[in-house]
């Protein structure tokens, strides 16, 4: 058994300026997906050069923070808003949601390619191994807030939450949303795979161990369960990225068009 330290949301503050962890984790991946793309730019063969690369953080932030924020307040805490309307700007708080961010993503990819002359599908396999390290940072920041736990457990690493035993589902996420999406996307793209492979491994992989873990975490408390008593948001949002994944990894298995990121 492992007892829940209660750890300061609040990393430092400095008079009336406080700066929570939570926020300083999405900081720590936005600085390490910089610094990685930097690295694989600056690779043998690389058509990308470090300009476009921090052109290309500067955009996925934007999308990442607008689009997380944005999909939290519609799915998870609309209820919320009415009464503190200002709560949407409170990212450091807490509340962001994956799927949101991932839409924002995907808008500011789509933007970014367009004006930097490249094809979409090339920024995308470009990007995949890099928001592992956001996602696992992430949900050490749920860790950190106490929040996101999951059901009772009697297993030995189980946290005692509020009198009960609890599974560390944040931790469970960030082992395999970040230490192992990210081991495994950044062997991946190092062999030059074909184009849209990356970005389906990604896609696939998350999905996979998302739903996995949703089966141990505890419903969000202003949804619940959508369906036969097991069912969650998180389940439902990751479906639809679990099957496009696994379509585009049987489209680049069969057209294995060689990726634009390599000269």
């Amino acid at each position: 058994m492992l007892i829940y330290p209660e750890i300061d949301p609040v990393a430092v503050q400095l008079g009336p300026v406080r700066i929570h962890w939570y926020g300083l984790m999405y900081v720590l991946g936005f600085l390490g997906a910089w610094w990685l793309a930097r690295r694989r730019a600056a690779a043998p063969g690389s058509t990308w050069q470090p300009a476009a690369v921090d052109d290309l953080i500067f955009y996925a932030a934007l999308g990442v923070i607008a689009g997380g924020r944005l999909g939290w307040v519609l799915v998870y805490g609309h209820a919320g808003l009415a009464a503190d309307p200002l709560s949407l700007f409170r990212v450091w708080e807490g509340g962001m949601s994956f799927h949101g961010g991932l839409a924002g993503v995907l808008i500011a990819i789509a933007i970014f390619a367009r004006r930097g002359g490249r094809r979409i599908a090339d920024v995308l396999d470009f990007t995949a191994p890099l928001p592992a390290i956001g996602l696992g940072a992430g949900r050490i920041g749920n860790f950190i807030n106490g929040e996101l736990w999951g059901k009772p457990t009697d297993l030995p690493w189980g946290f005692l939450v509020d009198g009960e035993l609890r599974h560390p589902t944040q931790l469970y996420e960030a082992t395999l949303e970040g230490l192992v999406l990210f081991t495994v996307l950044w062997w991946y793209t190092s062999r030059r795979p074909p184009r849209l492979a990356p970005a389906g491994l990604f896609l696939t992989l998350y999905a996979l161990f998302r739903i996995a873990v949703e089966f141990l975490r505890l419903p969000d408390a202003q949804i619940g369960y959508l369906a036969f008593g097991w069912l969650t948001m998180g389940q439902l949002l990751s479906l639809p990225m679990l099957l496009a994944g696994l379509a585009l990894l049987g489209w680049s298995a069969r057209s294995r068009v060689p990726s634009g990121n390599y000269a």
